[in-house]
This record gives C-alpha cells, sequence and structure tokens, in this order.
C-alpha cells in the first residue's frame, strides 16, 4: 500500500476473539457428535459404527453390573427376612400351645423349611419376584395365625378376669363352712350357701372378679348385701358389711374395694358371708378361692 496504517489490539479484541474461537469449537463439536452418534447407522462407516457399539456395549454393562448388584442386595436382605420369618413360626407356635389352640385350628404355614437364600448362580428377577410372592403369602399366613393365638388369649383373660378367682378378703376363711351345717341360732340342720371369713369391722373387702353390681341392699338376714354380676350366669354375693362403696349398675374391677367387714343382718359376729352362684343356685366357693390362694402365693414369691 502507498500508506502505512496502524492496527491496535486492546485486551477487548482478544477477550472476543477467544470467544469466538471457543463457540466455533463447540459448535462443530456438536455438529460432529450429531452426524457421527445420531446418523451412523446411515453413513455406514465403519470406525464410526465401532466407536456407536463399544460406546452401546459399555453402556449396557454398566446398566446390567448395576441391576445384577442389586438383584444380589435384594436376594440376600430376602434371605435375612426368610430367617426371621422361621423364628416368628418358632414363637408363634409356642404362644399356640400356651394358648390352648389346637393344631386342627391354625392356618397351615408349611412344613419349617426356611433359611437364607442361597443359589448357586445369580437370582434373576423373576426369580426374586416368586420368591417375595412366597414370602408374601408366608407372612399373611403367620399374620392369621397368630391373630388367632391373640383372640384365644384375650378371650382366656376375660374369662379368668370375670372368675371369681381374688380372696374377697385377705385373710384365711372357713373352708368347712359351705354344706349342711347346725344353725347357730335355731340349733337345727340348716344349709350354710357360702364361706365365711372372720374379720374385724372395717376389714377391707375386694371384687373377687370383674363384673357389674347387680344389688346393692339392706336385707334382713344378709344385712348389707352386694351382688356382682360376672356374666355367663355366674354372680358373687359379700353380706354382712358394715359399708357399702358401690352402688347398682356400677362396673367393678378385680380386687376393688368394695366395702368393709361388718356385723350387719343374721350373724354372731363380724365377718364376711362370700357366695358364688350359677344361674342364682350356690356353688361351693372353695373351689375358687384355693385358686385365688394358689395365686396370691405366687405373687408374694
Amino acid at each position: 500500500m502507498a500508506k502505512a496504517k496502524s492496527l491496535h489490539l486492546t485486551w477487548r479484541h482478544l477477550v472476543l476473539a477467544a470467544t469466538g474461537f471457543v463457540l466455533l469449537v463447540l459448535v462443530l463439536s456438536s455438529a460432529f457428535s450429531y452426524i457421527t452418534v445420531r446418523h451412523a447407522a446411515d453413513i455406514r462407516l465403519p470406525f464410526l459404527q465401532d466407536l456407536l457399539r463399544a460406546t452401546n456395549a459399555a453402556d449396557d454393562e454398566r446398566r446390567t453390573e448395576f441391576l445384577r448388584d442389586n438383584l444380589n442386595a435384594m436376594a440376600v436382605k430376602l434371605g435375612q427376612m426368610q430367617a426371621q420369618l422361621i423364628r416368628i413360626d418358632s414363637l408363634g407356635e409356642r404362644l399356640a400351645n400356651l394358648s390352648g389352640l389346637k393344631p386342627e385350628q391354625r392356618p397351615q404355614v408349611g412344613d419349617g423349611r426356611g433359611g437364607p437364600l442361597v443359589r448357586p448362580t445369580p437370582l434373576s428377577a423373576a426369580d426374586l419376584q416368586s420368591a417375595l410372592d412366597e414370602l408374601a403369602k408366608g407372612v399373611e399366613l403367620r399374620g392369621d395365625t397368630l391373630s388367632l393365638v391373640e383372640s384365644q388369649l384375650l378371650d382366656e383373660r376375660v374369662r379368668k378376669s370375670m372368675l371369681p378367682t381374688t380372696l374377697p378378703v385377705a385373710m384365711q376363711w372357713n373352708a368347712s363352712g359351705y354344706g349342711w351345717r347346725i344353725d347357730p341360732f335355731t340349733g337345727e340342720r340348716a344349709l350354710h350357701e357360702g364361706v365365711d371369713f372372720p374379720a374385724q369391722i372395717g376389714t377391707p373387702v375386694v371384687a373377687a372378679a370383674s363384673g357389674v353390681v347387680s344389688d346393692v341392699e339392706d336385707h334382713p338376714e344378709y344385712g348389707k348385701l352386694i351382688e356382682i354380676d360376672h356374666g355367663n350366669g355366674l354372680s358373687t354375693r359379700y353380706a354382712h358389711n358394715s359399708k357399702v362403696l358401690v352402688k347398682v349398675g356400677e362396673l367393678v374391677r378385680r380386687g376393688q374395694k368394695i366395702s368393709e367387714v361388718g356385723n350387719t343382718g343374721r350373724t354372731t359376729g363380724p365377718h364376711l358371708h362370700f357366695e358364688v352362684r350359677q344361674n342364682g343356685v350356690a356353688l361351693n366357693p372353695n373351689r375358687f378361692l384355693q385358686e385365688a390362694q394358689a395365686s396370691a402365693r405366687l405373687a408374694r414369691r
């Protein structure tokens, strides 16, 4: 040129040039990747197809390895659950025996085989699903067994709570008092329908079993009388009380204080007259009280 010119480059020109170069590289790389990966099958270039197959094979291997690791971990967990299920079987069998549940009343849960799941080859997804289904079925059956045991134990607990097997007064009773005897007032042979607990006036009297108070009255012979209905026609009577602490219709618990020993009614001295009746017919209270006494001895040990 006839005349020289000077170009002045600042840092801004350098930044713009570098940015343009980077953008050009990214565009070319993206275009190359799109063409080689998306259209490798159409282009049918050997090196591109080899590259695509290698990439897919590596991805497949990673997915397969991930799936295998997860299946193995789930198989180990399944084995642990099966071992726990065997322990539940053993516990359920002991509880069923304690509850008195008959073998024919228990759901069949198999022949007792089990243990950790150990296989010579890796567990497939289908095998794992089948094992899980079998385990779920076993859990459901065992749940039925334990529900029956729970129901049986609850029924037994309720039944025992309704039986008069707690001493109404914490002392010895006249075990020979039930039955025919010489009446202390008339001197004639008469039927004594209960047993007597000699005690001082004011001694606490408790309910021999849970139930509902069906009668509270001042009886000419029983004195201050309490009668408790325990269901199924079974009831207990507490006579000659000095003080009554419950009312008709009240729900009382086993061992709850209901009155105090007294000397009311037809009596020669302070004591509690205790009766057990079934559909209004007097039963011998001794068989119930002896069980109550044995239970009290065990509790003190």
